[in-house]
This record gives structure tokens, C-alpha cells and sequence, in this order.
């Protein structure tokens, strides 16, 4: 839902009534994951998007009578329906879409949930998506770390699913939660789709050079907040460096320590080592690997690393943390622009964080996605 926040933000200050789809399960090779959205206005204006084209045709025409006759609709797109090839979905999987109504009228919190996503808070969203009862349908729970808002139509339901969706706000995660009619812990009936706002994950680039300039635009595409940090005041420049979220002037080791010890840095967070001078890199390498975070990467060439690595041993990392380093940084991709560059080191970090092998698809068999339950990885 997070890329038609504004959007929806526009049309609930002006007091439009809206329908959203949202994707609330897949399963096999999905186009989208849970939580993508699309939004249509009474005007017939659509936002975002559940599957890259697929299926946006149905949902926009369900959107449109659920418009008008506010009861919301839980629907199965997939190749396993009569219907899936006249509604486009033949990329052989299948997606569950929640379409509902939203007003001021029938989500007054939804104002304290946009002001926690852009204020960076972690905040979860809890509607109830399938229930026999439809009046139970479609109501839902604004749920912090400390505190919820709005009721389920019991209190059994209400604090199951405050529970539930506190450990998914923990994790990071989206998903579908389900329960007996009552919340049961046991039993089936009501389905709940939890989705997770959290702050967006950090990109640290170390080293004002031209191949970080690129790994900063690309960094901001790829939804990261990015930081570049550098000791020379004269490089280290706004200027220099448009697609930075910000620039900082200090020690990278001095720097990175600070940020950690002030809990700024967390196992999402991405940091690029691309100074190549050992007076920076190694102190900086020192602290990063002893760090929890989702990716250490060190540019240089073979030699620069099989010094680097020598100097690290002489300090007390162990073989463990040193094994963290992904050096040199990037997949084989022949790069040799800047911006070549930063695409082979996007492409390993995508890589690591959803397990993929990095070589060519049509060199490959079997599932394009592969499903979060079958790797060891974080999400963000």
C-alpha cells in the first residue's frame, strides 16, 4: 500500500470515497508480493498496481461497484480459475486481492497511520479479509509497538490479532493470518492480512567518489535511504552527490560505531565500502563486520583485497566476520562505468537478500520467484 499512500492521502483530505485492491496472498510465480495496491477514485483515476498489468482490468471494475456498494471483496486470480486467461493472469500463478471502500467515514485512523509511515515509526495496518460474518468483514486495527487502534468485533479476535501482528510488525513482514471465527488460535474462518510499514532500510556508501555518486541514485530507486559518508570535506558535498538522502562529513569508522551505538543501523541495512585506501577501509571494515546488518561489500581489485584481508587479520575478527565481506563487491556482469558498477553491486545485494543465484533466467529451469519460506534470508 505504500506507493499509493499519497494518493490516498490526497483524496481522503478532499473527502473522496476510494476503492484499494491489495494483494493479500500468492502463491507460485505471483508478478507482485502482498501488500502491492492499486487505487481507483471516483473519477475513475487508477493508482499503483497487484500484478504489472495483469489483472488490473477486473480489479478496476470491482473497484468501481465496491464504490458504491461498500461491501468488500476477497478474489482469486490464477490459472487454476475458469476465468484466469480472460483476466491476463498466465504467468502461471496465483494472487488473493482484498478490494474494499475507504472513506474518512470508515477509516478515521487512517490519518495516525500515515503520520507514523512518514515519520519512519514501524506501524502495521490489520484487516479482516475473509469471515462468514460480513459484517465482520473488511474491519480493521491501526497497530503500533505500544498501542491499536479500532476494535474487532470481539475482544478474544482483538487482542489475537494485536498479538499476531505485533510479531509480524517485529519481523518486518507482511502476511495473512488465520483464525477460528472468534480468533481461535486453532480453527479457520476469519483471515486477517497484516501489512507491516516499516522504515525504509538504510544504504551507507562510504567513499565521495564517482562510483558512489551512482551507487546513491541507485541506492534512492532501489527504496533505500541513503547516506554517504566520507572524511574529505571538499568531496563529501550535497553538490556532488543530488541522489544522497544525506551527505556527512566524518570518519567513516567513527561515523559508522556512532550510528550503531546509537541503534541507527539494523539487520536491513546495506553498507558499500568503496573508498579503496586502507587508512579508511580497514578501521571502517572492522567495525561493519562485526555488525548485524544484511551486507558488507568492499570495492577494489583481487590485490587490493588480498591486502585488505591481511590487514584485517591482524585484527581480532574472527574468520566468521571476516566471511561476512562480500569483496570484491558485485556480481560478474562486466561492468566498467560508474553506473555499470553500482548496477552489479544492486544486483548482488538483490541477490543475497532473496536468494538468487545471479545468472541468466533463460539459462535456468524451474521457479523465476522463489518463495520466502524456502530461503534464509532477511526481508526489508
Amino acid at each position: 500500500m505504500r506507493e499509493i499512500l499519497d494518493e490516498l492521502d490526497r483524496r481522503y483530505r478532499a473527502g473522496e470515497t476510494v476503492a484499494v485492491g491489495t494483494v493479500v496472498s500468492t502463491f507460485r510465480s505471483a508478478p507482485r508480493g502482498p501488500g502491492a495496491s492499486m487505487l481507483v477514485a471516483q473519477d475513475g483515476t487508477v493508482t499503483g498496481s497487484v500484478s504489472g498489468g495483469c489483472v488490473e482490468g477486473d480489479v478496476y471494475e470491482l473497484g468501481r461497484s465496491i464504490i458504491a456498494s461498500g461491501q468488500p471483496v476477497l478474489q482469486r486470480y490464477g490459472v487454476s480459475d475458469d476465468d484466469a486467461f480472460s483476466v491476463g493472469l498466465t504467468c502461471g500463478g496465483i494472487i488473493d486481492v482484498f478490494v474494499e471502500r475507504i472513506d474518512a467515514d470508515s477509516f478515521p485512523a487512517f490519518t495516525d497511520l500515515l503520520g507514523s509511515v512518514r515519520a519512519g515509526e514501524p506501524v502495521a495496518l490489520a484487516t479482516v479479509t475473509a469471515h462468514p460474518d460480513p459484517a465482520v468483514r473488511g474491519r480493521r486495527m491501526v497497530v503500533w509497538r505500544d498501542r491499536a487502534d479500532g476494535q474487532l468485533a470481539s475482544s478474544r479476535m482483538h487482542d489475537a490479532v494485536v498479538d499476531d501482528a505485533r510479531g509480524l510488525l517485529e519481523a518486518g513482514r507482511s502476511g495473512t493470518l488465520h483464525y477460528g471465527t472468534d480468533g481461535e488460535r486453532r480453527g479457520e474462518g476469519m483471515s486477517v492480512f497484516v501489512n507491516v510499514f516499516q522504515p525504509p532500510p538504510r544504504l551507507i556508501v562510504f567513499g565521495a567518489i564517482d562510483f558512489a555518486s551512482a551507487m546513491a541514485r541507485l541506492g534512492s530507486f532501489l527504496g533505500y535511504t541513503v547516506t554517504v559518508c566520507d572524511a574529505r570535506g571538499v568531496f563529501a558535498t550535497e553538490a556532488r552527490f543530488p541522489g544522497a538522502h544525506e551527505v556527512i562529513v566524518d570518519w567513516p569508522h567513527r561515523y559508522l560505531a556512532a550510528e550503531a551505538e546509537a541503534g541507527r543501523v539494523d539487520a536491513r541495512t546495506v553498507i558499500t565500502v568503496l573508498t579503496h585506501d586502507p587508512k579508511f577501509d580497514v578501521p571502517l571494515l572492522e567495525v561493519a563486520l562485526r555488525l548485524d546488518v544484511a551486507y558488507v561489500g568492499a570495492m577494489g581489485s583481487r590485490r587490493t583485497h588480498d591486502d585488505r584481508m591481511e590487514r584485517l587479520r591482524e585484527t581480532d575478527l574472527t574468520e566468521e566476520e571476516l566471511g561476512r565481506l562480500s569483496s570484491p563487491i558485485g556480481l560478474d556482469l562486466g561492468a566498467r562505468t560508474p553506473e555499470e558498477t553500482a548496477v552489479s553491486i544492486a544486483a548482488e545485494i538483490i541477490a543475497l537478500r532473496w536468494g538468487g543465484g545471479g545468472g541468466r533466467l533463460a539459462e535456468t529451469r524451474g521457479p523465476i520467484h522463489i518463495h520466502e519460506e524456502h530461503i534464509g534470508v532477511r526481508k526489508s
